[in-house]
C-alpha cells in the first residue's frame, strides 16, 4: 500500500487502523501460541520438570536421611509416627534367636518376650506352569473308566492362564506398555512369548469379555446424565500406506459429586471417524443432561430427548491462552470471575443435589448474572474480529447450557469427569504410537471400559480381570451383569486375587 492509495477522511483511516491492530493481536497470539507449544512449558516439557524436582526431592531425603539421625542423637525430638505397613500384605518371619546358654554364666535361658520390627520387600514377579492333572480309574468289575471333564480354559486350546491374560490387558491398556516390550520383558524371565500369540490372546479376551461390555454399556446410558467427549487416535491404513485418525469417544456416569450411591462407571467406544452419526448411534436410547463440550456432532442431539450442559472448563481455556500470551487484563478479570464460580463448586462437592442447587441459585447465580453483564459490556468496547471478543462470543453464545448446572444440582460446573477419563488414552498414545486396525480400535474401546470401571469402583484391575476372566465363560450369559465392577467391590481384594 501506499501514500496514494490511503483513504483521506478520518473514519475510513480509524477503521483502517483498527483492522490492522486487529490483525496484529492475532499474529502475535498465534505465534506466542506456537512458541510455547516448540519451546514454552509444554506437557512434555512440563512433565520433565516435575520428575526433576521429584528426582530432587529424593535425592534431598536421601541425602538428609543421615544428618537427621545425628541431629535427633544431640537433640530428642519428638518420634514421627510412622504409618503401618498394609494389614492385607502376607508375612514372613525370620527369627533372630541368641544362644540357649546365659552368656555370663551358661545357664539356659528363657523366653520372656520380644520384638518386632517389620520391613517392607519387593519379590519379582515370577512365571509358574499350573498342571491340570486328571486321574483315570477303572472300575475291576464292570471295567467303567472315569475321569473328570477338563477345565474350561479363557480361550480356547490356549496356553495363557487367567492370571497372565489379565496381566497382558492390564499392562497393555493402563501400563501402556506395547505387546513387544512385554514380550522383551517376559525374555529377561526366560519365557519366550511371541507378539502374536499374545495379539491372539487379546482378542480371545475382547470376545469373551464382550457380552459384559455391553451389559456395562447399557447400565452407563440408562442414566440420567453423561459426560462425554472423544479424542483422536491414529489407526494404521495399511492399503494407503500410513495412518488416519479414528476416535475414541467416552461416556461417564458418575454422580459421587452429588452425593449419588450409584456405582460410577466409564464406557470407551471406537469409531473411524467423527461424524455427528456416531455419538447418535451411541447414545439412541439415552435420554436426560448430556455434559459435553461444543462438538457439533453433539449439537444435533440436544432437544426434547437430551438436554445440553456445557462446560466451563472449555470456556475459561480461552481466555487462560489469552492471558498466557498477552497478559491481557480484560482475560484476567474473566478468569478471576470464572474462579470465583469454582470457588463454590469446591465447598459444596458431595452434598445432595437439591443443596447444592440451592446454594448456587443463591451464590453463583448474581455472579452468573454480573459475569453475563460485564461480558455484553466489554464485548460492545472489541473489535469482533479480536480473540478476546471470540472468547466472549464462545460464553454468550452458550450461556443457557453454561449455566443450566446453576437451577440442576446433579449437573457440574465442567466437563473434567469426561477428560480425565480420556488420560488413559493419550498416555497410550505416546507408547503405541497407533493401533493396528479398526478392530484394535474397538478391542481398546472395550477394554479400557472395564480397567476404567474397575478403577472408579476402587479395584485393582488386573484383580479384577483375573476373577472375571476365570468365571465368564462358564457363567450364565442371562447373568453377565453379575461380574460388572460394582458388585465385586465388596469382595476385598485379596480375595479377589486368591480366588483367581
Amino acid at each position: 500500500m501506499v501514500r496514494e492509495d490511503l483513504p483521506n477522511d478520518i473514519e475510513s483511516l480509524k477503521d483502517l487502523v483498527l483492522a490492522h491492530s486487529t490483525e496484529v493481536e492475532y499474529l502475535k497470539l498465534v505465534i506466542q501460541k506456537l512458541q510455547r507449544l516448540s519451546f514454552g512449558r509444554r506437557s512434555e516439557k512440563l512433565e520433565h520438570e516435575i520428575e526433576q524436582l521429584e528426582f530432587g526431592l529424593e535425592e534431598l531425603q536421601i541425602a538428609e536421611a543421615p544428618t537427621a539421625r545425628i541431629a535427633l542423637e544431640k537433640s530428642p525430638a519428638p518420634t514421627p509416627v510412622r504409618r503401618p505397613l498394609p494389614e492385607h500384605l502376607p508375612r514372613t518371619r525370620v527369627e533372630h534367636m541368641p544362644g540357649c546358654a546365659c552368656p555370663d554364666c551358661g545357664s539356659a535361658m528363657r523366653k520372656i518376650g520380644e520384638d518386632v520390627a517389620e520391613m517392607l520387600e519387593y519379590v519379582p514377579a515370577r512365571f509358574r506352569v499350573i498342571q491340570h492333572v486328571r486321574p483315570k480309574l477303572a472300575c475291576p468289575e464292570c471295567e467303567r473308566i472315569v475321569q473328570i471333564a477338563a477345565p474350561a480354559r479363557p480361550i480356547e486350546r490356549g496356553l495363557a492362564g487367567a492370571g497372565l491374560l489379565a496381566h497382558v490387558l492390564v499392562a497393555k491398556y493402563a501400563d501402556h506398555l506395547p505387546l513387544y516390550r512385554q514380550a522383551q520383558i517376559y525374555a529377561r524371565e526366560g519365557v519366550e512369548l511371541e507378539r502374536s500369540t499374545m495379539a491372539e490372546w487379546v482378542g480371545g479376551c475382547f470376545r469373551l469379555l464382550e457380552p459384559l461390555v455391553e451389559a456395562l454399556a447399557r447400565y452407563v446410558v440408562a442414566a440420567d446424565k453423561l459426560h462425554a467427549d472423544d479424542t483422536p487416535v491414529p489407526v494404521l491404513d495399511p492399503g494407503r500406506g500410513r495412518t488416519k485418525t479414528g476416535r475414541l469417544w467416552t461416556y461417564v456416569r458418575d454422580d459421587r459429586p452429588a452425593a449419588c450411591t450409584e456405582a460410577p462407571a466409564v464406557l470407551f467406544r471406537y469409531a473411524p471417524d467423527r461424524k455427528g452419526e456416531r455419538p447418535r448411534e451411541h447414545l439412541k436410547s439415552f435420554s436426560g443432561i448430556l455434559q459435553a463440550d461444543a462438538y457439533a456432532g453433539f449439537g444435533h442431539l440436544y432437544g426434547e430427548r437430551i438436554r445440553e450442559a456445557a462446560c466451563w472448563a472449555h470456556a475459561r481455556r480461552a481466555f487462560y491462552e489469552l492471558h498466557q500470551a498477552t497478559n491481557s487484563p480484560i482475560a484476567a478479570e474473566a478468569l478471576e470471575r470464572i474462579g470465583a464460580l469454582y470457588a463454590i463448586e469446591a465447598e459444596i462437592r458431595g452434598r445432595p443435589p437439591a443443596e447444592r442447587t440451592a446454594i448456587r441459585q443463591a451464590r453463583a447465580g448474581p455472579l452468573l448474572e454480573s459475569l453475563r453483564e460485564w461480558l455484553g459490556h466489554t464485548l460492545s468496547r472489541l473489535s469482533k474480529k479480536s480473540e478476546l471478543a471470540k472468547a466472549i462470543g464462545y460464553v454468550l453464545t452458550r450461556w443457557t447450557a453454561l449455566t443450566r448446572y446453576r437451577d440442576n444440582g446433579q449437573i457440574e460446573i465442567d466437563n473434567n469427569t469426561a477428560e480425565r477419563a480420556l488420560r488413559v488414552v493419550a498416555l497410550g498414545r505416546k507408547n503405541y504410537l497407533f493401533c493396528g486396525s479398526d478392530a484394535g480400535g474397538e478391542r481398546a474401546a472395550a477394554i479400557y471400559s472395564l480397567i476404567g470401571t474397575a478403577k472408579l469402583n476402587g479395584l485393582d484391575p488386573e484383580a479384577y480381570l483375573r476373577y472375571v476372566i476365570e468365571r465368564i465363560g462358564e457363567h450364565p450369559i442371562n447373568r453377565v451383569e453379575e461380574l460388572l465392577p460394582w458388585h465385586l467391590a465388596s469382595i476385598p481384594e485379596s480375595h479377589l486375587r486368591e480366588a483367581a
